[in-house]
C-alpha cells in the first residue's frame, strides 16, 4: 500500500473539488493505503464530507483564502509546515487538485513523493481563463497530469502540449438502491444559486417547454447562493413564478429522496468539467438535459441514449429538448434505464481501481 497525500487550496469548503478529494481519499483509505488530506488555507465555512474519516486531515494557515495579504512570514510559515508534515511520510504520491495547489507545491515537495496534478475543470474552461497556461507551465514536468474525461485529457494533451495526460472521472460517493419513478411532473436543477450557473436561462427553457406541455410541471431548484431573489423575479417575469419551487441547501444525506422525486434534470450550466449532479441523478434513473460545454459532460450524457446535449448558451434548444421529455413518459423511462446503466462507470470502487492503476503506471 501507498501513501497518498491530496493537496487543495482550500479542503473544506462547499464544492465539487473538495467533495471529490474527501470521497477519493476515503475510499483509498478504505482500501489500506495511508492517506492524507490537506488545505493549504482554512475554509471560511467548513464543510464536513465524511463523518467519520479513515485518512489525517492538515490545515496549513488559518487564514482563509483572499483574506488580507500573503506576507513572507506567512510564506515561511507555510515552507516550514509542509516540510515537517512531507518528512514524516512514507514514499508514496503527493496529488494536486488544482492549477493553484500546483503552482504552490511543486517545487517544495520532496523527492519520495511523486507529483500527479489534477485538474477538475474542462478545456474549454481553462481556455478561457488563466488556468490554460498555469496548466501548460506547470503539468508537463510531473509525474502525471489528470483530468476528468478522455476528451478533455486529449485537448489538453494536443493544445497544452502536455505529454503526460492521464484521465479518471468523479466518482459517485454511493450508489442508490432503486431508480426514480419517471411518471412525476418535476424538473430539477441542482447547484449553487450563482451566474456560472446560469439558472435564469433555466428558468426560460422551462417557461417556453412548459407552453406545449399539458401537465402541470414545476422546477425545483435545490440549492442556495446570491442569486435567489433575482432568479425569483426573473421566474415571475417568464409567467412561471408559480411553478418554481425554491428549496434551498439540502444536506447530502437527503439528497436521494431529491433525485427520486425528479423526472428530468436540467443542466444549464456555463461551464462544467464532470458535474457529479448528472452522475447522480443518472445513478437514480433520471435522465438529463445538458448544455454541451464539456467533455465530463458528454462523458455522463450520452445524446440520445442516456439523456439530451444541445449547444451551449443554446436556451431554445434547450426548452425543445426539455419539452419533448415533459412530454412523454416513455422516453424519460428509456433514457433514465440507460444513463443508469451507463452511471456504473462512475462507482466509486471502479473510479479507486483507476487511482490504483495510475499509481502503479507511474512507479512502473
Amino acid at each position: 500500500m501507498s501513501t497518498v497525500l491530496f493537496a487543495c487550496m482550500d479542503a473544506d469548503t462547499l464544492g465539487g473539488i473538495q467533495r471529490v478529494t474527501h470521497t477519493v481519499a476515503q475510499g483509498l483509505a478504505g482500501r489500506g493505503h495511508e492517506v492524507h488530506v490537506v488545505g493549504l488555507h482554512r475554509a471560511e465555512r467548513p464543510f464536513r464530507y465524511v463523518e467519520r474519516p479513515g485518512y489525517a486531515h492538515h490545515v496549513i494557515h488559518r487564514t482563509p483564502m483572499g483574506r488580507g495579504k500573503f506576507s513572507r512570514l506567512d510564506l515561511w510559515r507555510e515552507r516550514r509546515r509542509l516540510a515537517a508534515l512531507f518528512g514524516r511520510l512514507e514514499p508514496g504520491f503527493a496529488v494536486m487538485t488544482s492549477p493553484g495547489a500546483v503552482t504552490r507545491l511543486k517545487r517544495l515537495l520532496p523527492g519520495h513523493l511523486l507529483p500527479i496534478g489534477q485538474y477538475h475543470g474542462s478545456y474549454r474552461h481553462a481556455r478561457g481563463s488563466w488556468h490554460l497556461g498555469s496548466v501548460r507551465r506547470h503539468y508537463g514536468g510531473l509525474e502525471k497530469a489528470v483530468f476528468v474525461s478522455d476528451d478533455d485529457a486529449w485537448l489538453f494533451s494536443e493544445h497544452a502540449r502536455l505529454p503526460n495526460t492521464w484521465s479518471i472521472p468523479n466518482p459517485l460517493p454511493v450508489w442508490p438502491a432503486r431508480a426514480a419513478d419517471p411518471a412525476g411532473s418535476r424538473v430539477i436543477g441542482v447547484g449553487r444559486l450563482e451566474g456560472v450557473k446560469r439558472f435564469d436561462r433555466l428558468i426560460s427553457a422551462f417557461a417556453l417547454a412548459r407552453q406545449d406541455v399539458a401537465e402541470d410541471w414545476e422546477l425545483h431548484l435545490i440549492g442556495d447562493g446570491e442569486e435567489r431573489e433575482r432568479l425569483r423575479a426573473h421566474a415571475l417575469a417568464c409567467g412561471v413564478g408559480g411553478q418554481m419551487v425554491f428549496r434551498g441547501a439540502v444536506p447530502a444525506a437527503e439528497m436521494s429522496a431529491e433525485y427520486l422525486a425528479g423526472s428530468v434534470l436540467a443542466l444549464s450550466s456555463e461551464h462544467e468539467g464532470l458535474p457529479l449532479v448528472v452522475a447522480e441523478a443518472a445513478a437514480h434513473g433520471v435522465p438529463a438535459v445538458a448544455f454541451d460545454v464539456s467533455g465530463g459532460v458528454r462523458s455522463l450524457v450520452v445524446d440520445g441514449r442516456t439523456g439530451l446535449l444541445v449547444p451551449p448558451a443554446d436556451v431554445e434548444a434547450f426548452a425543445t429538448a426539455l419539452g419533448g421529455l415533459m412530454a412523454s413518459a416513455a422516453e424519460r423511462r428509456r433514457l433514465g434505464a440507460a444513463a443508469r446503466a451507463h452511471a456504473g462507470d462512475f462507482r466509486l470502487e471502479r473510479v479507486l481501481d483507476r487511482w490504483e492503476a495510475l499509481f502503479e503506471h507511474v512507479v512502473r
